[in-house]
């Protein structure tokens, strides 16, 4: 009996025929290049997103860490002489008041007095050093200085407090420094100027040859006094004179009380003029020469210096930063323009 397998040529395999996939399987489709271009943009997308939101998430956590510390050491008022006000030991207290006396800054009374009171009421402070370097400033900051100096120095009779001037104490510093028990300089130093001004500036002239017109309406008749774009009449200049007058005899009875006997007064002592340390030595408008070292080692006899500054948060220093400070200060600046100053 013959194979009838090898001789139907219907049950020979077709080589050219595909293979037939079996029921209910699909066959594998290749994806056409774009597909594939567009499915590696969409994965590296969602990596970039990721790897960017841990990137912001990092950030996020370190500035709260950060605020929570500023938080805390606000709160607590770190400081020298610690939360519950432990004495230090035996030790010079220092006090620094660097720029111009004004209503912000080391100079301003919020910043001085406290600082001050803290450095009389420490048990371990035996004497307060004030170091000194300031053209002058606000009459009213400087006077408030002045008056708590005097009130601790009649409460702590034991702690004498004393003025080490640096490059320069002039006018509204001066003033300030009348109100120690002595004064320290350096014989280069530029100490005096103990007079008033108030400056400004008047653009009447300009406006009239550019032709513009000044529109100014008061309710008082005195309301527009010092404004730059109106002329000054003398009604209003000899009564600003009259107010200079009178602070002035104010800053020089705070510096006869201050310095007392051993002021040698001449007639340009007040007249504006500043002189070096050297020579206000020999006016009486300061005791010696020194620095903040040798007044401690020599004169107080406590090397230990503790500084009861009260400096600049993080806050501050990071707002004045990125600006935030910027239009508060240019609108000081247009208030402060006809204010009378001890520079």
């Amino acid at each position: 009996m013959s194979d009838n397998t090898s001789e139907n040529p219907e049950n020979q395999p077709n080589s050219a025929e595909k293979p037939v996939a079996s029921p209910g399987v699909s066959a594998p489709v290749a994806a056409a290049p774009w597909e594939r271009e567009v499915l590696e943009k969409l994965v590296f997308a969602a990596l970039n997103e990721q790897k960017a939101a841990r990137r912001w998430g990092i950030f996020f956590k370190a500035i709260t860490v950060v605020l929570v510390v500023v938080a805390l050491s606000a709160y607590l008022d770190l400081g020298w002489t610690g939360s519950d006000g432990e004495a230090l030991g035996r030790h010079t207290a220092l006090i620094e008041i660097e720029g111009a006396i004004e209503s912000e800054g080391s100079g301003s009374a919020a910043v001085v007095i406290p600082a001050l009171n803290k450095a009389f009421s420490d048990s371990g402070s035996v004497a307060v050093v004030m170091h000194i370097n300031s053209p002058g400033g606000s009459p009213v900051q400087a006077g408030m200085i002045v008056d708590e100096m005097h009130r601790l120095r009649k409460g702590y009779p034991g702690k004498p407090l004393y003025v080490v001037v640096d490059e320069i104490c002039a006018s509204g510093c001066y003033y300030i420094a009348a109100g120690a028990d002595r004064i320290y300089v350096n014989k280069a130093s530029i100490v005096g100027s103990i007079g008033v001004l108030m400056d400004g500036f008047g653009f009447s002239g300009i406006m009239d040859k550019v032709g513009v017109e000044r529109r100014l309406l008061t309710a008082g008749e005195n309301k527009g006094f010092m404004d730059p774009f109106s002329p000054l009449s003398d009604k209003h200049k000899q009564y600003a004179q009259s107010m200079l007058n009178e602070i002035h005899q104010q800053f020089i009875q705070v510096v006869r009380e201050g310095r007392g006997k051993r002021l040698k007064e001449s007639p340009e002592m007040f007249s504006g003029l500043f002189w070096t340390g050297a020579k206000s030595i020999d006016m009486g408008l300061a005791d010696a020469f020194g620095t903040v070292d040798s007044v401690a080692r020599d004169v107080i006899k406590a090397e230990d210096i503790i500084d009861y500054t009260q400096h600049e948060g993080l806050p501050e220093r990071v707002l004045k930063k990125f600006g935030a400070a910027l239009g508060a200060g240019a609108m000081k600046a247009s208030m402060e323009r006809v204010q009378p100053a001890l520079r």
